[in-house]
């Protein structure tokens, strides 16, 4: 296998972080000192997902700079290519898997799984997704967080695919079907990725809706691993919502009221 990450992403539970480490100047007083904003960004968030991958490649000594800036316990989520997904559409992408797994095996063990965002336009294809996620599973044992967008995804078939592969699905904002919104396929990673609504990447999220998620996430419990990504990034909100989140956790885990 081109990577030997854990099985499960382990250590701190729940994760929340946001794609990107980009602060903005008006939240830098959330975070601690550090040589670079990722370092920043890690006095505070236990994760990151890195979504400049899916444009294009990153050298293994940087992936490995990266795991080199950030505590023993931060964790990592890698965009998997948009030419895996987007442009080969999952097919005939063994070539692509060896050198994006290469690539990212620097992280090492700060890293935390994979995302594979889907087209819309993307049906589900029994014998394409299983090729794919047999191919996948032959290099690496990481975990897996896929993002469908096309409604056929959401479906039984697709769920015992996912599940049968130990691959999770998604739980997006705005969801793409009503079974979206809820995370799907294999329960041991829970991962959510709210984009931002009504305004797609730009809108804040209320609190009443960051409670409602902080409640669905303590539920849960501990037996799974369970990651919140915010993408609301365009807006500058995604920092603000993902430190709002932590503090109703950890208000959750102190059997306190949401204040």
């Amino acid at each position: 296998m081109v990577s030997t990450a854990p099985s499960t992403p382990a250590n701190r539970n729940p994760r929340v972080g946001c794609a990107g480490w980009s602060i903005p100047a008006r939240h830098r007083e959330l975070f601690g000192e550090g040589d670079s904003a990722l370092a920043r960004y890690a006095t505070r968030f236990s994760a990151v997902e890195i979504n400049s991958s899916f444009y294009r490649a990153h050298q293994p000594t940087t992936y490995a700079r990266w795991a080199a800036t950030v505590p023993a316990d931060f964790r990592f989520s890698v965009k998997m290519p948009r030419a895996i997904s987007h442009e080969h559409r999952l097919r005939d992408s063994e070539a692509l898997l060896d050198a994006f797994l290469g690539e990212s095996g620097a992280l090492g063990d700060r890293l935390g799984g994979f995302l594979l965002q889907l087209p819309p336009t993307l049906a589900f294809d029994d014998a394409v997704a299983a090729a794919f996620l047999t191919e996948f599973r032959r290099r690496s044992d990481a975990p897996v967080a896929c993002e469908p967008r096309h409604a056929s995804w959401f479906t039984p078939r697709a769920e015992a695919l996912l599940a049968a592969q130990g691959v999770s699905r998604v739980a997006a904002d705005p969801p793409r079907a009503v079974a979206g919104a809820a995370p799907g396929g294999d329960p041991g990673w829970h991962y959510w990725r709210w984009h931002g609504s009504p305004e797609i990447y730009r809108s804040a999220y209320p609190d009443a809706r960051l409670q409602a998620l902080a409640s669905a996430i303590t539920g849960i419990g501990t037996n799974s691993a369970s990651w919140v990504i915010f993408d609301n990034t365009a807006g500058g909100h995604a920092i603000a919502d993902a430190s709002r989140l932590q503090s109703l956790l950890a208000a959750d885990a102190a059997g306190g009221d949401h204040a």
